[in-house]
């Protein structure tokens, strides 16, 4: 059976500032259910209304991330219309993680592949433990990573991304490390304290700020460099006539801590 459209698939809280979204699936790896990347989706659309959560942290329960999507779900039947509507739900997620106003993190452990390695890759930042393993291993199978593609070629260099999506092997978290995939590599019993760590030291900064510049990053990556360089310029020259970047340099001129805004 699938799961019912009105079952809790993610859990949230939020505390100091930071939102801890748990895949709540970990019977199934937190596989990508239709039902898990609607509640998914929904939780994320309404925390970016949410000021006063200021990082968000995405993490997965049971023994690992995320397996990916749902294949006994996807290939029930081999109705064209409906598989694309699971892939456009898909797609509709990971957008959302890249436009949601705050940043995003991955907490990951045990596996993360196939569209649960897109899901790392769609996040801003990732920090796995030590015995995590990554890999887009839809080529073993038949059924190319065409969507996981699509974040790991933005996060990776191309031969990166294509040998992980031409092998489909997996790769540990030292490995998914050097390549860039992840920021970082911890003992399991350090994970959450880490995770915790990095989120609490963005939300210490100017919201407005932090927004800005999530923003302005990913607006001028595919940017001609000219293009680029006019855009991010404006950014700053905007930025530096909000009220907490007057009050951040007179703060630091000043010697002292300084009050955000946001």
């Amino acid at each position: 059976m699938f799961d019912s459209s009105t079952k809790p698939l993610v859990s949230l809280k939020v505390e100091q500032g930071v939102a801890w979204i748990t895949m709540e699936r970990g019977q199934a790896y937190n596989a990508l259910s239709d039902e898990l990347m609607d509640q998914l989706t929904h939780q994320l659309q309404r925390l970016a209304q949410q000021p006063q959560a200021k990082v968000v942290v995405i993490r997965g329960a049971g023994r690992g991330f995320c397996a990916g999507h749902d294949l006994k779900q996807l290939t029930q039947d081999q109705d064209k219309q409906r598989q694309q509507r699971t892939f456009e739900r898909c797609a509709t997620l990971m957008q959302t993680l890249v436009n949601l106003p705050q940043p995003v993190i991955a907490q990951v452990h045990g596996i993360a592949t196939a569209a649960g390695c897109q899901l790392v890759a769609s996040c801003d930042l990732a920090v796995a433990e030590d015995s995590a393993r990554f890999a887009t291993p839809g080529v073993n199978i038949g059924l190319f990573c065409s969507t996981p593609m699509v974040a790991l070629t933005r996060s990776l260099a191309p031969k990166h991304a294509m040998e992980m999506l031409l092998t489909g092997e997996m790769i540990d978290a030292e490995r998914a490390h050097q390549i860039g995939l992840i920021n970082r590599v911890v003992e399991a019993e350090q994970l959450q304290a880490t995770v915790a760590e990095l989120a609490q030291s963005i939300a210490a900064k100017s919201g407005y700020c932090v927004q800005t510049g999530k923003q302005a990053f990913y607006r001028q990556l595919n940017q001609p460099l000219a293009n680029a360089y006019e855009d991010c310029s404006q950014v700053m020259s905007c930025n530096l006539q909000h009220q907490d970047a007057i009050e951040g340099i007179d703060a630091f001129l000043a010697k002292r801590k300084p009050t955000w805004s946001s």
